[in-house]
């Protein structure tokens, strides 16, 4: 067990000597300390640290004496959706302890099943994936901190790097989440078509380029795209299904890569998780010409197939994969462009939201035509055989 998981257990077991505060939210442990305070995120951070410094202990009983003096709140990232602090201890003992509080963003919940996730990262983390929970409260969680920098698309594409996450999303894709495992890439498609499509703006400029949209074929896009996916046969896994490169960490010195946040995770198609990870290629600037070729794709899919033995892979289970994912990467285009039209209606967050539903969905038209060519193809040949 590494140094961060030692201190995290250490302090959910000071938390459960004091079994007067437990959370009855029966997603996670019982053993998980849980507040009703919030932390406004819309707070200035000199006022804002405060507030974290109050959470942390009326969260964590041993703490909860602590001069202030004893905490420091630095913001680790501040990324689309969440906000990201790490809170540094100097515990009684004399001993320095850091935590990351994780701050959801306003109206998150509308877009993200919150307890999906908690149920999720109980699981998730007992198999070695991303940080511990340590404590939820009102809007977000803390969870231990993990001593490692966040990756950059450009980290991706290099084949060390490549293939480690390709082993380690064979693994995650192992895991088994207790409740139903019926895929909800569709399911949320058409959750977030019905909020996407029924919008106003009160910026009559918002407005004006969000009436340019046409419902009608974005739904036939994602109907027809459906019944193209139906087709294959790959497997449905317990997906992260938002996996870029904010979502990988590494620790240099260690050589140890971390996959992290699961709030969009959920029982999916394993072609999309994949197909999805490769469009994070190209960054927040959506740069698809950073698209990975499919010599780089065959590299991280022999690693996911085979992780002891990557080059016994097939040329048949190497190009089954290969479709299926490029086919699922057109439905990670659709997901995310209704997904970020919502956030351009709820999210405070300086991020051209708008845009990014035209950066995608022109990206999907775009490779339309050739993924579907692809796929046909592809499973009239299977057919066939």
């Amino acid at each position: 067990m590494d140094v961060e998981a030692n201190k995290a257990k250490q302090i959910i077991n000071d938390n459960n000597n004091d079994c007067a505060k437990v959370n009855s939210n029966s997603t996670i442990d019982d053993s998980i300390p849980h507040s009703s305070l919030s932390v406004d995120t819309a707070l200035p951070f000199p006022l804002m640290s405060p507030r974290i410094i109050e959470l942390c202990k009326d969260l964590f009983r041993k703490w909860a004496k602590l001069d202030d003096s004893c905490f420091s709140v630095e913001t680790v990232s501040g990324g689309i959706t969440n906000l990201l602090l790490k809170v540094s201890v100097k515990e009684e003992s004399g001993d320095n302890v850091a935590v990351t509080v994780r701050l959801y963003g306003p109206n998150t919940e509308y877009v993200i099943d919150r307890e999906r996730e908690l149920q999720a990262i109980k699981y998730l983390s007992a198999a070695g994936f991303g940080a511990k929970l340590l404590g939820v409260f009102g809007n977000g969680m803390v969870q231990s901190f993990i001593n490692a920098r966040t990756l950059t698309p450009l980290d991706m594409r290099k084949p060390k790097l490549a293939a480690e996450i390709a082993k380690q999303l064979c693994r995650f894709h192992q895991v088994e989440i207790p409740g139903p495992k019926e895929p909800q890439l569709w399911v949320d498609m058409f959750k977030f078509f019905e909020k996407a499509s029924a919008l106003r703006f009160e910026d009559p400029d918002k407005q004006r380029i969000y009436e340019t949209i046409l419902f009608k074929e974005v739904h036939k896009e994602a109907t027809q795209l459906k019944e193209l996916t139906e087709l294959f046969s790959g497997p449905v896994v317990f997906a992260h299904n938002d996996l870029l490169s904010g979502n990988l960490m590494l620790n240099d010195e260690q050589d140890k890569l971390y996959i992290i946040d699961f709030e969009y995770g959920s029982y999916n198609y394993r072609g999309f998780d994949i197909g999805n990870h490769f469009n994070e290629y190209a960054g927040y600037e959506c740069d698809y010409s950073l698209y990975p070729s499919k010599e780089e794709q065959y590299h991280f899919l022999r690693h996911y197939l085979q992780p002891e033995k990557p080059y016994e892979v097939s040329e048949k289970d190497l190009e089954d994969l290969y479709v299926e994912a490029n086919t699922f990467r057109l439905a990670s285009h659709l997901i995310w462009a209704l997904w970020g039209l919502i956030q351009a209606r709820i999210s405070p967050i300086d991020f051209d939201y708008l845009g990014y539903f035209f950066w995608r969905y022109n990206e999907y038209k775009k490779q339309k035509e050739k993924c579907f060519s692809l796929a046909q193809s592809h499973l009239s040949g299977s057919r066939t055989v």
